[in-house]
C-alpha cells in the first residue's frame, strides 16, 4: 500500500483499536475522520478516501450510505463493519461495490465467521419441519441496535442453508399472546446488560434433541485484527461485494 489505511470513526472504541492493529501489523496509517481537529485527522470522509488505499469504517449506520458513496467516488477500497444498516443502506453498498472492492461484515472475528459457515451447513442438514432455529444474543448495555448485526448474520446463514431469505421468516420481540411458533420461523432474542462484548448462541431444537452453536467474544481486539486482515486482503481486488468468508477462504456449501 502506498497511501495506507484510513479509519472512519477513529475516535470510537473500535476505531482506536483498528488504529493500534494497523500499527501492530506494520502498515501505513493514512489518517482518520473525527469532529475534533488533530494531527492525522480529516474533516470529512471524501478527503480521507482520497488520501487512503483502503478505508475501514466503524462509524454509525446513519453515515453508511454517504460514506460508501464518497469512498466509491474516490476509487478507494472499503471495509465496513458498521451494524444496524437498513435495506436501503445495503443497496447503496452494493452500488459502491460495482465501482470499488467492498468487504462488508457484521462481525470481523474469524471465530464468528467460522460459526456462520457452520450455521449454514447445519441448517441445510436439519429440516425446518423438525428443527426450530432460535438465536440468542447478549451485548453491553450501551448497544443501540437489536438484534445485533451478528445475530442477523446468523439468521441469514440459517435462511441460506434452508434455501430462502431471512425476510418473511424472522421472529423477534415476542410479547403477549403470540400463538404457536410457526414452522420454519427463525427466532431472535436480545439481552442487554453490563459490559458484555458479545455472546451469540444458535439453537436448533427438535423434539428429540437440541444442538447449540455458541461464540463468546471477550475482547473487541479480535474484531479490529479481523478488520485489518480484511483491509490487507481487499487492497488491489477487483470491484465486488465481499464478506469475511472471502477473506478467510471459507468455501460455501457444496
Amino acid at each position: 500500500m502506498e497511501k495506507g489505511i484510513g479509519i472512519s470513526g477513529i475516535a470510537g472504541r473500535m476505531g482506536r483499536l483498528v488504529a493500534e492493529e494497523v500499527a501492530a501489523a506494520g502498515l501505513k496509517f493514512a489518517g482518520g475522520v473525527d469532529r475534533e481537529p488533530a494531527e492525522g485527522r480529516f474533516a470529512d470522509i471524501a478527503a480521507l478516501a482520497a488520501a487512503s488505499d483502503v478505508v475501514v469504517d466503524f462509524s454509525h449506520a446513519s453515515a453508511a450510505a454517504s460514506n460508501a458513496r464518497a469512498v466509491a467516488a474516490a476509487g478507494c477500497a472499503y471495509v465496513i463493519g458498521t451494524t444496524g444498516l437498513s435495506a436501503a443502506d445495503e443497496a447503496v453498498l452494493a452500488e459502491a461495490a460495482a465501482r470499488v472492492p467492498v468487504v462488508y461484515a457484521a462481525n470481523f472475528s474469524p471465530g464468528v465467521n467460522l460459526v456462520l459457515a457452520l450455521a449454514e451447513r447445519m441448517a441445510a442438514a436439519l429440516p425446518a419441519e423438525a428443527y426450530d432455529a432460535e438465536i440468542l444474543e447478549m451485548h453491553h448495555r450501551q448497544k443501540v441496535d437489536a438484534p445485533s448485526g451478528t445475530a442477523i448474520a446468523m439468521g441469514r446463514a440459517v435462511a441460506r442453508g434452508r434455501g430462502h431469505k431471512l425476510e418473511g421468516h424472522m421472529e423477534s420481540g415476542r410479547d403477549g399472546h403470540t400463538g404457536a411458533r410457526g414452522t420454519g420461523a427463525i427466532g431472535f432474542a436480545a439481552l442487554r446488560g453490563g459490559q458484555v462484548v458479545g455472546e451469540h448462541t444458535l439453537l436448533f431444537a427438535a423434539g428429540t434433541e437440541h444442538i447449540a452453536l455458541t461464540h463468546r467474544a471477550f475482547d473487541r481486539r479480535a474484531f479490529a485484527t479481523g478488520a485489518v486482515r480484511a483491509a490487507r486482503w481487499v487492497h488491489g481486488r477487483k470491484p465486488g461485494l465481499y464478506g469475511m468468508a472471502d477473506v478467510l477462504g471459507i468455501a460455501p456449501p457444496a
